[in-house]
């Protein structure tokens, strides 16, 4: 039976590579955002309004939702907390709550600022949760929003997550390292990059389980998905400059994140255990640099076909 598969936040970085993945899918796709850019098949909607997703949730009988949908500012949260409340922790418990009466699957994405990054361990499911800034908070209550709705859930926690789509870590280097001598970036705070395509993947996983278990879902839960490695943010800009080709025009030199004063703390250390989520989808995980290089290469491809 196909399933329609609702996707929020459709034209994000995250949102951009489901529309790659879903292409050819057993299920039928249904991309919404709140705006419609040309170019892409882009439905209208505001998850923040529970008239409107109910509306829209009953008219096109939706099955599944996948919310890449997030305010991810995480500076700009500090000085709006209403609007990322809104949209990170009011949004997923709507999309939850129009969801269950349908016996449907919520697939929700959070992120690793939930924790507070002092752990010297990669962080599992279980350990506990003290989120250092309002968007980890906003984030954790959208999560803690979607477990008491009592729909079926799949939440999937990721970090530093990139693509060659939208404003992200990596497109910044590539454009700093090619048109500057020096870049400084932190070297004290350590994670693990996510190309957005391979969490995607890993979404259509969870979705082709889900098509083979069946209702209630057994394998409901939260689950964490990174690419495999670790490294410091200074050590994925040097990276970023040499797959770009500018190593040797810019030199990026480590810095202390004190040098560069911010309104949040972030986690220092936000390494993610994903033991869980291979076991449970038999996930194989890229390491982090492979999954680099093919994004850059990408990148360098399209800048290429565009000229």
């Amino acid at each position: 039976m196909k399933r329609r598969v609702l996707v929020t936040g459709a034209n994000g970085q995250l949102g951009r590579e489901m529309r790659q993945v879903a292409t050819g899918a057993a299920d039928e796709f249904i991309f919404a955002d709140v705006v419609t850019p040309e170019g892409f098949e882009t439905e209208l909607l505001d998850i923040t309004d529970a008239a409107a997703v109910e509306a829209f949730i009953a008219e096109r009988q939706v099955d599944v939702i996948v919310n890449c949908a997030a305010y991810t500012n995480v500076d700009a949260a500090e000085n709006d907390a209403a609007a990322a409340g809104r949209l990170n922790s009011e949004a997923p418990g709507i999309l939850a709550g129009a969801l269950a009466p349908r016996g449907g699957l919520l697939i929700h994405i959070s992120t690793d600022y939930v924790f507070g990054g002092d752990s010297p361990l990669p962080y599992t499911e279980d350990m506990p949760c003290a989120p250092t800034s309002v968007y980890g908070d906003t984030k954790l209550r959208g999560e803690m929003a979607v477990r008491a709705s009592g729909c079926d859930h799949v939440i999937i926690r990721t970090a530093w997550l990139y693509s060659e789509y939208g404003r992200n870590f990596c497109r910044t280097m590539l454009n700093l390292t090619s048109s500057k001598p020096q870049v400084r970036v932190v070297f004290d705070q350590t994670g693990t990059p996510t190309y957005a395509l391979d969490l995607a993947e890993a979404i259509m996983a969870v979705l082709e389980d889900s098509r083979r278990s069946g209702r209630p879902y057994p394998h409901s839960g939260t689950y964490h998905f990174s690419d495999e490695g670790v490294c410091s943010w200074f050590d994925f800009a040097r990276k970023c400059a040499m797959l770009g080709g500018n190593s040797d025009r810019c030199t990026v030199l480590p810095c202390h994140s004190s040098e560069y004063p911010s309104p949040v703390r972030r986690p220092a250390y936000s390494v993610l255990d994903k033991t869980l989520i291979k076991k449970t989808f038999g996930l194989n995980v890229p390491h982090w640099e492979a999954s680099l290089e093919k994004c850059i290469s990408n990148m360098l491809k399209n800048e290429t076909d565009k000229n």
